[in-house]
């Protein structure tokens, strides 16, 4: 009843207009950095490990930042799952498109790191492109259907749910579809190395180095940017990486996350600081959170 309740209420938010809504999300921000006590723990300390140069009253003023762009993304939301074609294409500016254009014919894996604005980038570009991606299974059943129906709206793009492995995603890159891939999270030892993010050591997947290997793929990075009050979103897309794969995974892997930290240090209130990204640690060191 209750989650019936609040996409009830995110969907009659949809109708307003990007700037009061883009204020009624940073005010609910400022609530939930006081209230979400664990969430806004685990966003100081990552910035704690990242930022360690940056005073205490500056990883403050930027953990609440970040709220307040995140709780901007959720309430948005709404405009990705119910708002006309139209005004996702006015609200979600495409740059470097040509990059994309320009792998036809090949796999292409779009690498997409954790930022606030990820699903405008992938609904701006379902509404030209048929993709792939991978989602997490929701336990709130409602939820969840409201979010597969949102974000497989336009085209024939399809999302997959994690748990069913690399082999849904493998042949959905052979058939030509571009795979919309957010390998930055920290989802244990499986299938990952330790390689550092901004200078400590992380448990990272592993997942685009192989699949590049095993298919051959582009990798062409993509990130969306959060813009202020009612200005939208822009949705980047960045030449494809040459010399990709390279000697080995690690070297790969340590790419990647460098190439990630080079975009958090263009707008860090916009990365997804309120997950336990260092939560896996290498044997014998202790837990951070």
């Amino acid at each position: 009843m209750l989650t019936r309740l609040g996409l009830g209420i995110i969907w009659l938010l949809h109708l307003l207009p990007l700037g009061l809504l883009a204020a009624l999300g940073r005010g609910l921000g400022r609530l939930f950095y006081r209230l979400a006590r664990r969430r806004r723990n685990i966003a100081l300390t990552n910035l704690r490990l990242c930022f360690p140069h940056l005073t205490e009253r500056e990883r403050r003023d930027l953990a609440k930042s970040h709220f307040a762009v995140f709780a901007r993304s959720l309430l948005e939301r709404g405009i990705l799952w119910w708002a006309p074609e139209q005004r996702i294409r006015r609200l979600g500016r495409v740059e470097g498109e040509e990059h994309l254009a320009a792998a036809a014919g090949t796999p292409v894996i779009l690498l997409t790191p954790h930022f606030v604005g990820m699903d405008m980038g992938w609904t701006r570009l379902t509404c030209d492109h048929h993709m792939v991606g991978v989602y997490a299974n929701q336990k709130n059943f409602h939820f969840n259907a409201a979010l597969l129906k949102g974000r497989e709206r336009f085209g024939k793009s399809e999302v997959l749910p994690r748990q069913a492995g690399i082999r849904p995603a493998i042949r959905a890159l052979q058939s030509g579809l571009p795979f919309y891939y957010l390998p930055d999270m920290d989802y244990g030892q499986r299938d990952t190395i330790f390689v550092p993010f901004f200078g400590y050591p992380a448990a990272t997947i592993t997942g685009v180095s192989r699949l590049a290997r095993m298919c051959g793929a582009k990798v062409i990075p993509c990130v969306t940017k959060m813009l202020d009050g009612g200005e939208g979103y822009v949705v980047k897309l960045y030449p494809a990486w040459d010399n990709f794969p390279g000697a080995d995974i690690e070297s790969d892997t340590r790419r990647m996350n460098a190439f990630i930290e080079e975009r958090v240090l263009e707008m860090p209130e916009q990365y997804y600081w309120v997950h336990r990204r260092f939560k896996t640690r290498p044997p014998g060191e202790s837990k951070p959170y």
